[in-house]
């Protein structure tokens, strides 16, 4: 039946009714009609496919060429026949497009369903069984084909699209990298193919999103430990660039996106990578018109979109309930008690030994973005209905209680990823950056040692000296900080503490405000050089 099909594919020009003819014979012989001879039709052609592809050779020559070379499929070296897995596509594509039958129990959908779990059996199998025959290329030439034939433009299949979509996602996600990991890079290809990513983001009602954020939180888990402790490898670093031109894709077409997951993606981007946790943070909607951060006398309290909240279909407070913390948080920032919470926060957040050797981190870093972000939503909530008559955002308030026990209360590594979990929130304009730039702002003034100080301050400036973009309100808040005479920022002592640290800030200094002031000016002179013509913070050479 396999070599019938061939011959019919292998025709020039061959017609529909040849083609209709052939799937006529399928149905009468019985091979769609029920589930179990489905099944198995698919798995036989797929495993027939798959080894002719892999014996290599000429595909002009005939299904029988072979060559020698196909055997090192392992190391994606060998010669491979592509006609037989270009028959299997333009097979199923067929199938999918044109079956129809009452009688039967499969539908266009069921089909390709079938199709794809026999394709993913297959690999399965020889990747844990068969590596040295293993061939990613192979199964990326297949699933690439189907996804430009399935989802090409055309009546018959535009009703069942993005049930198409969906099946290639799932797919996908059971293919993930820490599950295959030398499948990582056809896996990347697809997961980001034109196809694909596009037609996800942009299915109405953004139901598309989902699915492709677990795909994205998929690669960022497979690349966090390797990135987490700078391992990189030559693949690990293509990866990686690949991972890259994909938020920066995202960025640029669809930053409501990132916006809208920028909590659960931060939680899978190490801390060491500074520059792809400021791609996402730097997504605003596209109906919005940044304020310039660098405008003098900029007013950010009075901006109209300060007030508003985000939009977030990240589930904030999932990892709070897991770690059973959510009715100890919710109960103290309601009545302000019991204390004893506050000196059991920081042990209820560190990871018990053995995953923390695994996690590169003493802390449950997921817990701890959990925790800033629902303490920060909340305290925003109890704000909004104390109304605007309230002097001080963040003053003598239980959620500033918390953020100060455990500013004063953790070691370096933890208040670290403390900090990092705040600036993960000053983002483009609306309430959250607005709060938390002024608790980032307040736990600087009201900080009891240079040392949190300065750990604060490397926080802001780490995110600030790489290459752009950079999120408007971490600019913001940093620009508050070295101009405002409260906070005596030219007058701490890790500002001068050695000449290349001395020239970093006067440089930071320059991109914001002119000339850096003198230890004893604190601040605010030179703020009227300001220009929105500066260049911000281009440091990455210096």
């Amino acid at each position: 039946m396999w070599s019938e099909w061939l011959a019919v594919y292998s025709q020039p020009a061959q017609s529909d009714k040849a083609y209709a003819s052939f799937m006529v014979m399928l149905q009468q012989q019985g091979w769609l009609k029920a589930a179990e001879p489905c099944d198995h039709f698919f798995r036989v052609i797929v495993e027939i496919a798959v080894e002719s592809a892999a014996a290599g050779g000429d595909g002009d020559k005939g299904e029988g060429a072979s060559s020698k070379e196909g055997g090192d499929g392992g190391a994606g070296r060998g010669a491979l026949n592509f006609r037989s897995l270009d028959a299997l596509s333009k097979l199923v594509a067929i199938l999918v497009r044109y079956f129809s039958d009452a009688g039967a129990s499969n539908t266009r959908l069921t089909l390709l369903h079938r199709a794809l779990a026999a394709v993913l059996r297959v690999l399965l199998f020889q990747y844990d069984h068969e590596p040295s025959k293993f061939n990613q290329r192979i199964y990326f030439r297949l699933l690439g084909n189907w996804l430009f034939d399935l989802n090409a433009p055309d009546p018959v299949l535009d009703s069942i699209n993005f049930q198409v979509l969906t099946a290639f996602a799932n797919a996908l996600h059971a293919l993930q990298p820490a599950r295959l990991p030398a499948f990582a890079f056809a896996w990347l290809e697809l997961a980001s193919h034109r196809m694909l990513m596009p037609k996800l983001l942009l299915a109405k009602g953004h139901k598309g999103w989902v699915l492709f954020q677990r795909l994205l939180v998929h690669l960022c888990r497979f690349l966090y430990p390797f990135l987490n402790s700078a391992n990189l490898t030559e693949p690990v670093r293509l990866l990686y660039r690949g991972l890259l031109r994909v938020l920066l894709v995202l960025l640029h077409d669809f930053p409501e996106f990132l916006c809208e997951y920028h909590f659960a993606l931060c939680d899978v981007i190490p801390p060491t990578c500074v520059q792809m946790r400021n791609i996402v943070l730097s997504a605003f909607p596209r109906n919005m018109r940044l304020p310039d951060p660098f405008m003098p006398n900029l007013k950010v309290d009075l901006l109209p979109e300060i007030t508003q909240p985000p939009r977030l279909l990240s589930s904030v407070s999932a990892a709070l309930d897991s770690a059973g913390l959510r009715p100890d948080v919710d109960s103290y920032l309601k009545n302000r008690a019991p204390y004893t919470m506050l000196l059991e926060l920081r042990q209820r957040l560190l990871l018990p030994e053995a995953e923390a050797s695994a996690a590169g981190s003493r802390y449950n870093v997921p817990l701890l973005n959990s925790l800033v972000l629902h303490v920060g939503t909340q305290a925003i909530a109890q704000l909004q209905t104390k109304g605007p008559q309230v002097a001080s955002p963040i003053s003598n308030s239980a959620p500033m209680d918390i953020f100060q026990q455990l500013v004063g209360e953790l070691d370096s590594e933890g208040r670290y990823l403390l900090l990092n979990a705040l600036a993960n929130q000053l983002r483009y304009p609306n309430n959250h950056t607005h709060y938390f730039s002024c608790v980032i702002l307040g736990l600087f003034h009201e900080a009891g040692s240079d040392q949190i100080q300065e750990q604060i301050t490397r926080v802001l400036v780490e995110r600030l000296i790489v290459h752009r973009p950079h999120p408007w309100g971490l600019l913001i808040t940093f620009i508050e900080l070295i101009k405002n005479p409260r906070y005596s920022f030219w007058a701490k002592p890790f500002i001068r503490a050695a000449p290349e640290i001395e020239k970093l800030f006067e440089s930071v200094s320059r991109s914001c405000m002119g000339p850096a002031p003198s230890p004893s000016g604190q601040g605010a002179s030179g703020a009227d050089e300001a220009s929105s013509a500066a260049t911000p913070f281009s440091l990455a050479q210096e």
